[in-house]
């Protein structure tokens, strides 16, 4: 699923903890500190890439379905192989080069037609042309996908993380797709047979280093607030019945707290799902995203003073969270006390500084009382695709604004 196709989600928890993840990947494939971006697709799709070398997106079906961190790793180190083997180049100039094989092999067709020949000889050229290039894109896919695992294995060590979670993300998708996988033509699909992979890996690994350490893999703190985000992700996007089947009463760890108290939050038992947040907070009053949840849950509430404490607490435990600035800006805007819409004015263009974001414009929207509003909204709305609501707000902020100033400027990039 193309990207565009999807939505992006903006978690300023997920991003870090994956972040932290795979940095040991990206010093090893040479990407400069602080170059790798994470984004998260809102898709159940078992799947993650990387595009131009440092922005890697992850697919939520692939977050809630992997439960360790070094599978997660191993899957990451995979798609930065495809980059290191330069592989989407190659596969740009192998599509040109079949292209132009297939246009020759019509164009056969075509000349025996023309010449007089048996036409059902240059039709049946004509229809098994675009078979041959398949054929051969899906044999260069195989190929790829066999070098990416063995790059992204040599990346794993190189790294010192543990090769094993290449065995953990083959098995799991052996026990998805063994059974179809038995009835597949392995020639008519663009990646090896998962088994084959399997066992590919562990041929590799039996040529490592007698005595290979993993001394950057994962710590127990990190995989727990692993465990953590895959909660809050099954909280927020699952049904409250499948959230109560993975993280059942019974279970009385922070991450089945955490799926429980967001669930509750979604179906509306906000009084419930208050209990369980504040429960976590006392397990780990330094965690800034319990709050991040309680400031949330205290908004719905319509507690705004409290969901302003909850929130500014977050903000005091972590740096650079933009998606919670504008949580406690829109809330400002809100309570709308004395003062409460400049500071979200002022928020928002802190978190705009750091990453652009529709809501973000959207509060900033409210918080303005002049035509800066409708700016923000022009940029809102260009943000999200809708190009006729955005040239109808720029051209109305135009008419407001004074001529030169940074918004009336900005109204025109929109328009032009």
């Amino acid at each position: 699923m193309p990207v565009w196709a999807a939505s992006l989600i903006n978690d300023t928890e997920t991003e870090r903890v994956i972040t932290e993840l795979i940095e040991p990947l990206a010093a090893a494939a040479n990407i400069p500190d602080g170059r790798l971006r994470v984004h998260i697709i809102n898709d159940n799709e078992f799947n993650a890439f990387v595009m131009g070398g440092e922005d890697v997106y992850v697919y939520t079906g692939l977050l809630t379905q992997i439960k360790s961190p070094d599978a997660l790793q191993a899957v990451i180190a995979h798609e930065l192989g495809h980059t290191l083997g330069g592989h989407m180049a190659q596969m740009a100039d192998r599509m040109n080069a079949e292209m132009t094989r297939t246009m020759l092999i019509q164009a056969l067709g075509i000349g025996l037609m023309a010449v007089g020949g048996d036409p059902s000889l240059g039709a049946g050229v004509l229809a098994g042309s675009s078979g041959i290039a398949q054929q051969s894109m899906l044999a260069f896919t195989r190929d790829e996908e066999r070098i990416a695992d063995d790059m992204g294995l040599k990346l794993m060590i190189r790294a010192k993380l543990d090769p094993n979670g290449f065995i953990q993300v083959f098995e799991q998708m052996g026990h998805m797709t063994g059974a179809l996988e038995s009835r597949i033509n392995p020639n008519r699909i663009n990646h090896p047979l998962t088994a084959e992979r399997l066992s590919n890996v562990r041929a590799q690994m039996e040529k490592m280093e007698r005595g290979y350490q993993p001394q950057n893999a994962p710590t127990n703190n990190q995989r727990a607030e692993y465990e953590l985000v895959r909660a809050k992700l099954i909280g927020y996007l699952d049904s409250a019945e499948n959230v109560a089947t993975a993280y059942p009463n019974s279970d009385t760890s922070d991450a089945a707290l955490y799926a429980r108290a967001i669930a509750r939050m979604r179906v509306g038992n906000l009084d419930d799902a208050r209990i369980g947040t504040l429960t976590l907070i006392s397990h780990n009053p330094q965690n800034p995203y319990f709050y991040e949840l309680l400031g949330d849950i205290e908004y719905q509430l319509g507690h705004y003073d409290d969901s302003v404490d909850a929130y500014e607490k977050s903000l005091e435990l972590t740096e650079n969270a933009p998606q919670i600035e504008t949580a406690l800006a829109l809330v400002l805007t809100e309570r709308n006390k004395p003062g409460d819409r400049a500071r979200a004015i002022e928020m928002c263009k802190r978190a705009l500084l750091a990453e652009p974001m529709p809501l973000t414009y959207w509060v900033l929207a409210r918080a303005y009382d002049d035509g800066r509003a409708d700016w923000a909204r022009a940029e809102y709305y260009h943000m999200i695709g809708n190009d006729k609501k955005a040239r109808e707000y720029a051209r109305r902020a135009q008419k407001s604004l004074r001529p030169n100033t940074p918004e009336y400027i900005k109204s025109g990039d929109i328009l032009e």
